[in-house]
């Protein structure tokens, strides 16, 4: 069948089918009469830096929205949102159902791992297509990903869906295709469903590695933070506000999330989300305390034990950084996973010491690596120094992350 599927392909109308069934295999889950039109989550294609959940889901909640989070894990050059949240000590991404009900009345969002409970046949299908080479099909992509949101029991959902270099889709073309494949579903279960195009070739933020891009989610919630970070969670949590009927515009919408990136209350609902979900009120106090310095930040995550800088080898503008080329060595040095299960090193990452666009000179340092061991060996080091890319000036374009919105239909 998966293979059928993934040879003929779907029509919309199979595709909604495949999708509802899939979610009905399991539990699905029910909200309070008054949560109507509050309920909603996001969903990112994956990328390198992508750390968007941790600042969203809370700066959502001070919005008012509640946000049952159902995150994964990274594999290959893609970082998981429940690894990073995992450096924190404590902090629990397993929570039952109740719990999560819970959770969501006294804080507004948690961020959990699939429960056992919740389309278990997903799990069925996804093993199968793993080992029949059926991973890369649209209508199974838009179901799996579609029957999990599904069972949330959503009012809302926001799809980021990538394209660049370091995306899962290289060209705006195919990643609109999915994207459009996941709105017109989404939409047809009844869960009112856009989304975002944006772009991956470059990291988002400063900041790659599961302890580090915790840090600069922090960061961002404290008002600070990098600029690109912060305009995927004010596109991304706008969307949702406008399309749950929270405000009128899009651009009431991003203005509420900056907002509470503002003034502290999203990161007060991170702080009450990291004590709900494990984490001693000490650390979560300390972590959150706004002015909590990022080097304050490791007396509570563990860092890596060795750092290694690169520099400029000449004179001219930042024109590109490749975040796949990146997010490959740092998979090498432990960061990532090749198959499910396997452990991690959540201390090693990197740091960009320079943003596109930079003026920068010969011997300047541009990136900053985090690693225990393995070390990082001289064929890591040139590919690094490869994936950066100095130009003249007027050979730098600066792009939004953001590309285009697609309308629920």
């Amino acid at each position: 069948m998966l293979m059928a599927i993934w040879q003929k392909g779907m029509a919309a109308d199979e595709t909604v089918a495949l999708t509802q069934e899939m979610m009905l295999s399991g539990e699905v889950l029910q909200w309070p009469a008054d949560w109507a039109g509050l309920v909603v989550d996001k969903h990112s294609t994956g990328g390198v830096g992508d750390k968007v959940s941790l600042p969203l889901a809370p700066a959502l909640a001070a919005c008012g929205c509640k946000v049952p989070m159902i995150s994964g894990r990274g594999l290959a050059h893609t970082g998981g949102t429940l690894d990073k949240l995992e450096s924190i000590p404590g902090f629990s991404v397993s929570q039952s159902v109740e719990k999560i009900h819970e959770i969501l009345v006294n804080v507004g969002c948690c961020i959990v791992g699939q429960t056992e409970t919740l389309v278990p046949a997903d799990r069925v299908m996804y093993a199968l297509r793993d080992a029949t080479s059926t991973v890369d099909s649209l209508p199974l992509i838009t179901g799996s990903i579609l029957s999990k949101k599904g069972a949330e029991g959503l009012n809302a959902l926001v799809l980021d869906v990538k394209f660049g270099k370091a995306a899962l889709y290289k060209d705006l073309n195919s990643a609109r295709e999915l994207a459009q494949s996941m709105v017109t579903v989404g939409n047809s279960m009844g869960m009112r469903t856009g989304a975002v195009l944006s772009r991956m070739d470059a990291p988002i933020g400063r900041l790659v590695g599961n302890t580090l891009e915790v840090c600069e989610s922090l960061e961002c919630l404290k008002g600070r933070g990098p600029d690109d970070l912060r305009e995927l969670v004010t596109s991304l949590g706008g969307y949702l506000l406008w399309m749950s009927g929270r405000v009128a515009s899009l651009a009431r919408g991003q203005e509420a999330l900056a907002g509470v990136l503002g003034n502290g209350a999203a990161l007060q609902k991170f702080q009450a989300m990291l004590q709900a979900q494990g984490v001693s009120a000490d650390i979560a106090r300390s972590l959150c305390c706004s002015t909590t310095r990022p080097a304050d930040y490791f007396l509570h995550l563990k860092p890596a034990q060795h750092k290694a800088e690169l520099t400029v080898q000449s004179d001219g503008t930042v024109v590109d950084i490749d975040g796949m080329v990146l997010a490959q060595v740092l998979h090498k040095l432990g960061a990532g996973r090749t198959k499910a299960g396997e452990p991690i090193n959540h201390s090693v990452g990197a740091e960009l010491l320079v943003t596109l666009g930079q003026q920068v000179k010969k011997g300047d340092a541009w990136l900053r690596v985090h690693y225990d061991s393995p070390t990082l060996d001289s064929q890591q080091h040139s590919d690094l120094q490869a994936s950066l890319l100095i130009g003249s000036a007027d050979s730098y374009h600066a792009d939004p992350r953001v590309a285009e919105f697609i309308l629920p239909q």
